[in-house]
Order: C-alpha cells, then sequence, then structure tokens
C-alpha cells in the first residue's frame, strides 16, 4: 500500500522533469520577478544562464558564462557578468567578465572586461579593458585599455592605451598613448604619444609627441615634438621641435633645433640651423638662425651668419646680409636695412 502510493506521487514528478529540462529554464520568478536560471526572456532580479539566445530584458542581475548567440539581443540595466563572458544588445549599469563584454550597440555606467570591451555602437561611462576598449560608434568617458582605445566614431573625455589611442571621428579630452594618438577629425584637449600625435583635419590645445606632431590642417596651441611638428595648414601659438618645425603658414613661436620654414610666416623663429621662406611667400616678425633664407619678402628682422631676402624691408644682422630688391642685389657685413 505505502509502495503504491509512492509510486503514484512521484508518477508527475517524473513526466515535469523532461518537460523543465527541455524549456532549460528553471523559473523561480512571480510575474517575471525573482530568480530564473536558464534562457528565459524577461527578468525583474536575477538571471542566471549559460548562454542567451532568446534575452529580451533583465532588470537586476544577468549572469553568463559566454557571449550570446549573434544577433545578440536584449537590453541588461543593473548588473551584467560573465563568468567568464557577458553581452548583450545594450547594457546599462555595470558590465563585468573575466574575460570580455560586449554589445552589439551599447554600453553605459561601468564596463570592465578581463581582456576587453567592445560595442558595436556607442560606450558610455567608466570602460577598462585588460587589452582594449574598442567601439564602433563613439566613446564618452573614461576608458583605458593595455594595449589600446579605439572607436569608429568621436572619442570624448579622458582615454589611455599602453600602445595607443585612435579615433575615426573627432577626439576631445585627455588622450595618451604609449605609441601613439591619432584622430580622423578634428583632436582638442592634452594629447600624448610616446612616438607622435597626429590629427586628420586639425589639432588644438596641447600636443606631445616623442618624435612628432603632425595635422593634416591646422595646429593651433603648444606643440612640442622631440624630432618635429608639421602641418598641412597653419601652425599657430607655441611649436617646439628638437629637429625642425614646418607648415605653409606658422603663425606665433616656433623653435626648431635644426630648422624652420614655411611660406607665410608671422613668427619669432628661433634655430641653431636653418630657416627658409619658400619662393613668393612673406615674413614678418624676428629670426634668429645659423642661415635665414627669405626667398620671398621679409618685413622684420633676422639675424645669422648669413641672411638672404629675395625682397628686404626691415633689418638683417650677421657676418653677409644679402638682398635683392627689384633685381638690384646688395652685399653688405654686419648689418643691412632697406
Amino acid at each position: 500500500m505505502r509502495a503504491s502510493h509512492r509510486t503514484h506521487f512521484t508518477f508527475p514528478l517524473l513526466l515535469a522533469l523532461p518537460l523543465s529540462l527541455g524549456a532549460q529554464v528553471i523559473d523561480l520568478t512571480i510575474g517575471d520577478a525573482g530568480i530564473a536560471i536558464g534562457d528565459k526572456p524577461r527578468v525583474n532580479g536575477v538571471r542566471i544562464n549559460f548562454r542567451d539566445r532568446h534575452l529580451e530584458r533583465v532588470n537586476g542581475a544577468n549572469i553568463t558564462v559566454w557571449s550570446p548567440y549573434e544577433p545578440a539581443t536584449g537590453v541588461v540595466n543593473g548588473l551584467a557578468i560573465g563568468l567568464p563572458v557577458t553581452g548583450a544588445s545594450s547594457m546599462t549599469g555595470l558590465s563585468a567578465a573575466v574575460l570580455g563584454v560586449g554589445a552589439r550597440t551599447s554600453i553605459e555606467g561601468i564596463g570592465i572586461g578581463g581582456l576587453g570591451i567592445g560595442g558595436g555602437g556607442a560606450l558610455r561611462g567608466i570602460m577598462l579593458g585588460g587589452i582594449g576598449v574598442g567601439s564602433g560608434g563613439g566613446i564618452t568617458g573614461l576608458s583605458v585599455g593595455g594595449i589600446g582605445v579605439g572607436s569608429g566614431g568621436s572619442i570624448r573625455g579622458i582615454q589611455a592605451g599602453l600602445i595607443g589611442v585612435g579615433s575615426a571621428g573627432d577626439l576631445t579630452g585627455i588622450s595618451i598613448g604609449g605609441i601613439g594618438v591619432g584622430g580622423g577629425g578634428t583632436v582638442r584637449g592634452l594629447t600624448i604619444g610616446g612616438i607622435g600625435v597626429g590629427g586628420g583635419a586639425s589639432i588644438s590645445g596641447i600636443g606631445i609627441g616623442g618624435i612628432g606632431v603632425g595635422s593634416a590642417g591646422d595646429a593651433t596651441g603648444l606643440m612640442i615634438g622631440g624630432v618635429g611638428v608639421g602641418s598641412g595648414g597653419m601652425v599657430k601659438g607655441l611649436a617646439i621641435a628638437g629637429a625642425g618645425v614646418g607648415a605653409p603658414r606658422i603663425d606665433g613661436i616656433a623653435i626648431g633645433g635644426f630648422g624652420v620654414g614655411g611660406v607665410d610666416i608671422h613668427a619669432i623663429v628661433l634655430t641653431a640651423g636653418y630657416f627658409k621662406i619658400d619662393k613668393d611667400g612673406r615674413f614678418d616678425g624676428g629670426a634668429l638662425g645659423s642661415v635665414n633664407d627669405v626667398r620671398g619678402t621679409q618685413h622684420g628682422l633676422t639675424i645669422g651668419l648669413f641672411n638672404y631676402a629675395h625682397e628686404l624691408h626691415g633689418v638683417q644682422i650677421g657676418l653677409v646680409n644679402v638682398s635683392d630688391n627689384g633685381g638690384r642685389r646688395r652685399v653688405l657685413p654686419l648689418l643691412g636695412v632697406r
């Protein structure tokens, strides 16, 4: 009698067990609130799953073992924990994983990945990646990558990478790269690159490059290059380079160990070597160099061992001073005035 009763009681449980395993969900929620183990789409509370396929929304904590099936779906608000990997379409709050954190669209809040953090869209907040932090959209906030930080969009805030920081768009804030820092658009703020700093459109602020600082457009502010500072547009402010400073136009102060050159220079120029103004260019200001070669028009003062001006409207001080105003060459020792 007892055996029969026990068999009658356990038979429904045996029938229910395969159904639970097939669904791969142990649902301890009431109205989606509580704890669920498995791929339950919506949970307000704690959700634990090996790998997400049907995730829609978790408000609370989502704990996974592996990255979601592609394309990643769902939204996690709160905690996204990966043992060792986690991901979703978007995550807001604290996202952390032993290996990596990934989002198809965006991550907002704090992201920590033992290897890295990546988002197909925007990353906003504090992002720390053992190897790197990357975004297909943009990055805003504090980003630190053991190797680098990169974005297909713009980067704004404080970012540092052992190798480098790079952005296909604008780069704004404080950027430090062990090898280099570069932006495909405008670079603004404090940028420090162990080898170099580069801007696709322009650089403004403070740029420091172990070898050099360069911009396809203007470079404005304080620019320091171990070897050189160069610009495809204008260098404006204070430019200092161990070897040379060069740009079509220079305004401000230019200091080059071996040389300074340009087309139109309105600046104070200091160099131990060669100062040159290209043909049909103009120089306004004062220059101190071993050789001052103004192949255009000089308005101001040059001091050197040898001074030349195609058209002189100022003063030359040096051992030999040559000017060719109107095709009438004048060669004078010590002082040339026209």
